[in-house]
């Protein structure tokens, strides 16, 4: 397209005929073989094959450009694609839960900053499964697309942490009978509500429920026992009382220690799907969980040596939950270790590993444990051995609240151990 130079328009002239020559170019070169075929035959003379090729070749110039003759169909190709208005957009943004706008082409157009926070992954313009695979997702609203009304739904995402999501896809613009179709027809709402906290709540009830009638049950039969004995037959021997009374303190322990390890087993499980925010200094968490145990270490006559690597470094995580990590495997390396044993804590960058760059190891030299024990360590209430767990006061949920609070914190948790040389435990965490 030749552009209309005001200083010289002559030479927008010569521009426009070059222009058009150029377009008729294999035309006119068909023509003159053709007239040059019918002169050398004998069935056109010289002048009627030039006065021939002369008519066609200044129609061929003459006719304007196919662009300037088929306009709409130019329009038609430079029509900007469809996209919600800005009273659209506003109702979306107005919503609390994410929601995302689609065409009938499942074609994200619009997401609101509540889907832009939960899904980072989805881009405007792309069609919605490249970033969101999860067939029943797709196919509520491929059903509401193809009914052309409401249509619900659940989900659920395990990526990076177990999540469930109810999802409602509903066309902007009922479409009715015998009215043309608009804009506004072409585009639906899918918004999106996560449910993972309502669904963890109901776990957390049903699982306290289970695991508690199952471990209180035995120092609740104990201590009916004892009371029963010293209501009747030890009733009047004070040296019975005193002992099935020291008995029955530490029932009553076991079970302050189990309800405790329980709520908070629930507290982060219903968190487990956040990952924290702050800023935590592992260092100084370690050396104060250090500090708090030291009666523990004194009594067992362990010897603690911590190696810092990461001095000043610190990490995305909630303090309470990494400083109850680091108590709970110390506390483990001093209960089952040696006594008189040694303990090494160890803080270091994670080497050969992409997704992570801290690593915290505990390890003790204590007897060990058999490798089939290993991979079951992190189960509620799995003990290698019972009766000496339950002496050494254990709860059997330590290591299984460990595991929650590295998966709440995008870590990875490794169990090593060798009979009779010890327990190495290592948390690998990002920055």
């Amino acid at each position: 397209m030749s552009v209309p130079d005001p200083q010289n328009p002559n030479r927008t002239l010569t521009i426009r005929w070059r222009d058009r020559f150029y377009a008729a170019r294999w035309v006119l070169l068909a023509c003159s073989l053709v007239f040059l075929v019918l002169y050398a035959g004998g069935l056109l003379s010289f002048v009627q094959a030039l006065f021939s090729f002369g008519i066609i070749f200044l129609s061929a110039i003459a006719v304007p450009r196919r662009a300037r003759l088929v306009p709409a169909v130019s329009q038609m190709d430079q029509q900007p694609s469809l996209w919600p208005d800005t009273s659209t957009k506003r109702f979306a943004e107005a919503l609390p839960d994410p929601c995302l706008i689609v065409d009938r082409r499942v074609i994200l157009r619009y997401r609101n900053h509540a889907a832009a926070d939960e899904f980072p992954s989805t881009a405007i313009g792309d069609p919605l499964s490249f970033s969101l695979r999860n067939p029943l997702l797709l196919n509520t609203i491929e059903n509401a697309i193809a009914t052309n009304d409401r249509a619900t739904g659940e989900f659920r995402e395990t990526v990076p942490a177990a999540s469930w999501y109810q999802v409602s896809a509903v066309p902007l613009e009922v479409q009715k009978p015998g009215v043309a179709p608009t804009e506004r027809t072409n585009l639906f709402v899918v918004t999106i509500v996560n449910q993972t906290e309502q669904r963890s709540l109901d776990q957390m009830r049903a699982d306290f429920v289970a695991n508690a009638s199952h471990e209180l049950r035995t120092p609740l039969t104990s201590l009916m026992g004892f009371l029963d004995t010293l209501m009747g037959p030890a009733a009047n021997d004070e040296k019975a009382r005193d002992h099935f009374l020291g008995i029955m303190r530490g029932q009553a322990e076991r079970m302050s220690r189990l309800i405790d390890d329980l709520l908070s087993l629930s507290r982060i499980e219903l968190r487990q799907h956040k990952r924290p925010t702050t800023k935590v200094d592992l260092g100084n968490v370690v050396k104060e969980s250090v500090e708090m145990l030291q009666p523990q270490l004194t009594e067992s006559k362990a010897r603690l040596d911590f190696h810092n690597e990461l001095d000043g470094i610190s990490v995305t995580g909630d303090r309470n939950e990494l400083s109850q990590v680091i108590t709970n495997l110390i506390e483990n390396a001093i209960k089952y270790g040696d006594e008189g044993g040694k303990i090494d804590v160890r803080l270091e960058k994670a080497l050969n590993r992409v997704d992570y760059d801290i690593k915290l190891t505990v390890k003790d030299n204590g007897p060990g444990i058999p490798a089939e024990h290993v991979p079951r360590l992190t189960e509620r209430f799995y003990r290698v051995d019972v009766e000496s767990s339950r002496r050494k006061k254990g709860t059997g949920l330590g290591l299984a609240i460990v595991k929650h609070i590295v998966g709440r914190h995008r870590g990875d948790l490794q169990i090593a151990s060798v009979v009779g040389e010890g327990t190495e435990i290592s948390v690998y965490l990002p920055l």
